[in-house]
């Protein structure tokens, strides 16, 4: 089993590079794979191969398209690896990143920077998106500990911050912005990875690797959850500071790759059953391989939303809905059968 993991895994890295390497090609200028080899190989010093570039095509690669699909990728990955933990811990297959209300958060975050000018100037629409979803996650622990705590709290918990923040974007919206500034609101809460760039990967890939070791970590306590509460402690698991500290890394986690990209959704939702067929419900398997297999499909969706309708651009979560809506419905009645 360990060496079939590993083929495995070798098999998904593989799978994700090779998706990385072809996504990059696609745009309005004509590159081929050969050109982008040689502009990453240029970049990270590997050769003189970067010679046989144009510095307009570099340019193109490097600075526009490499950091985008690799965001992409990153955002897949991530969204997918919440989306599993969040469906062990709350023991709730309908959960999936945005359960807590993080994404009504950020979405209020960045309105407040972009429509209010909160901040001053000095506050980016990332940065405001990232602390209004701490602060909506913050709320959500706030009202399911005074309501006597437990999964099903967190959850309505979750559900009343997220009216209350998509309440508060919509109001803010409708009577303070200009139509220009709305659509580009409207926009960006539907899920973009326009203006991708390099800080905005290195900082979600960052959190990624953090609250992925952390997860990869708990991976057998998320197997005893499985089983409930109760049996989990029967094992000496100390239930409420693990659920504590996996969902506080979920949502932090939640929290980065949306202020960077906005609300994708169906990712963290759909992926994780789709996997577990693959899989199975061993989460030390489990999370490597959603991890790879969200990375490859958002790579995918977000080509896909940028060449279709070329010069103009879908964004990436009506895509994902268009997709994982009739997906999901294909798990929900495969399971039926199996079951």
């Amino acid at each position: 089993m360990s060496l079939r993991a590993t083929l495995s895994a070798g098999a998904g890295l593989a799978v994700l590079l090779a998706s990385v390497a072809v996504a990059v090609t696609f745009g309005p200028a004509d590159i081929s794979t050969g050109e982008v080899r040689d502009s990453v190989a240029a970049h990270l010093g590997l050769g003189g191969a970067g010679a046989t570039v144009t510095p307009l095509r570099d340019g193109i690669v490097w600075n526009l398209r490499m950091p985008r699909t690799l965001l992409a990728a990153v955002c897949g990955a991530g969204l997918a690896v919440c989306g599993t933990v969040m469906q062990s811990l709350l023991r709730n297959p309908l959960a999936d990143p945005f359960v807590l209300g993080v994404s009504s958060g950020a979405s209020t975050g960045a309105v407040a920077v972009v429509v209010l000018g909160a901040g001053g100037g000095v506050v980016s629409l990332s940065a405001g998106a990232f602390l209004g979803a701490l602060l909506s996650f913050a709320l959500v622990l706030l009202i399911g500990h005074t309501s006597g705590g437990g999964t099903d709290r967190v959850v309505l918990s979750g559900v009343a911050a997220m009216q209350l923040f998509s309440a508060l974007t919509s109001f803010v919206v409708m009577t303070s912005a200009d139509a220009e500034t709305t659509r580009g609101v409207l926009f960006w809460l539907l899920g973009s990875l326009t203006g991708a760039d390099w800080g905005q990967l290195l900082f979600c890939a960052a959190v990624l690797a953090v609250v992925l070791a952390v997860c990869l970590g708990h991976a057998r306590t998320l197997d005893a959850f499985a089983f409930g509460d109760e049996a989990a402690a029967g094992l000496g698991i100390r239930v409420a500071r693990t659920r504590l500290i996996l969902l506080s890394a979920t949502a932090l986690l939640t929290a980065a790759l949306v202020s960077c990209v906005g609300a994708i959704g169906f990712v963290g939702l759909v992926l994780p059953h789709a996997t577990r067929l693959l899989t199975g419900s061993g989460h030390a398997r489990l999370l490597p391989a959603v991890a790879l297999t969200g990375a490859v499909f958002l790579v995918w969706v977000d080509t896909a939303a940028r060449t279709l309708l070329d010069p103009r651009e879908v964004p990436v979560g009506v895509v994902t809905s268009l997709i994982g809506v009739p997906a999901f419905v294909a798990v929900l009645h495969r399971g039926r059968r199996r079951t």
